[in-house]
């Protein structure tokens, strides 16, 4: 069934493909209506697990405050319920925020890790997001895409260079927030738990052999941040890909670097 109740919430999920087990971890705001598990390169050679995070797709919403603690303990449940013993982690922005926190809380459940365009948080945070509500909806859009890549240019042929035909949907998305009112709570709700996400001195604590991605171009979380995340990570490399914060859509190696590492597992 696509619903799996754990620890009181309702957790929508997918599974598709065949392999080793992979949990695929998304970033804000995301809902696999958007981007199904099916969609993913990774499930052409991993049985790739995704879910809607609390508060957002059509996973239940909790009543309380959410702390990325509480991301990671619905990730790590999920997995459990499924029967997994243990699987590759793959986490994407605010999912990289989770999985960080899974491989801390839950190590034993986490064969090799990949952190794509996200940060330790604390001195070394993602852009606070949270802040944009206090900004002029005129100017939010314009912040948004230069977050996403530096180079952005709405008056270019190719505004964000790499997206291509894509580039108009990613442009509405930042144009538009949900209008459902339990999406726009669970948004505010996880960008509220993020910008209390540090895991700076802990680094040191996770045992996951690990490759950290990132962005040439990306502002919303900088190279700085996946240099420092590969630096303090015990057993971790770093790679640099030509692109911003969606460099996975913009440069083609990317997929196939992070899937070379994980069949090293």
């Amino acid at each position: 069934m696509p619903h799996i109740a754990v620890d009181g919430v309702e957790i929508y999920h997918e599974v598709q493909g065949d392999g080793p087990p992979l949990l695929n971890i998304g970033g804000t705001g995301g809902d696999l209506r958007q981007t199904p598990a099916a969609a993913s390169p990774f499930a052409e050679r991993f049985r790739t697990l995704a879910f809607d995070q609390r508060g957002l797709g059509r996973t239940s919403h909790p009543e309380g405050t959410w702390t990325m603690a509480d991301y990671a303990e619905d990730a790590a449940a999920l997995v459990r319920a499924l029967g997994w013993e243990r699987c590759h982690v793959v986490g994407t922005s605010f999912g990289g925020m989770v999985a960080l926190e899974l491989a801390l809380r839950h190590g034993d459940l986490v064969d090799r890790l990949v952190l794509c365009c996200t940060s330790p948080g604390g001195a070394l945070a993602s852009y606070p997001l949270h802040e944009l509500r206090d900004r002029d909806p005129a100017d939010v859009m314009a912040i948004r895409m230069r977050l996403l890549d530096d180079r952005w240019d709405p008056d270019a042929a190719e505004p964000i260079p790499g997206l291509g035909g894509i580039y108009p949907w990613i442009e509405r998305q930042a144009l538009a927030p949900p209008q459902d009112p339990a999406a726009a709570d669970g948004l505010r709700r996880q960008i509220d738990a993020r910008a209390g996400h540090d895991v700076m001195e802990r680094l040191g604590e996770i045992a996951a052999p690990t490759l950290v991605c990132a962005g040439r171009y990306d502002t919303m979380a900088p190279l700085d941040n996946a240099q420092y995340l590969a630096d303090h990570i015990p057993d971790a490399e770093l790679a640099v890909f030509d692109g911003g914060h969606l460099f996975m859509l913009q440069d083609p190696t990317a997929h196939p670097t992070m899937i070379d590492f994980l069949a090293r597992g």
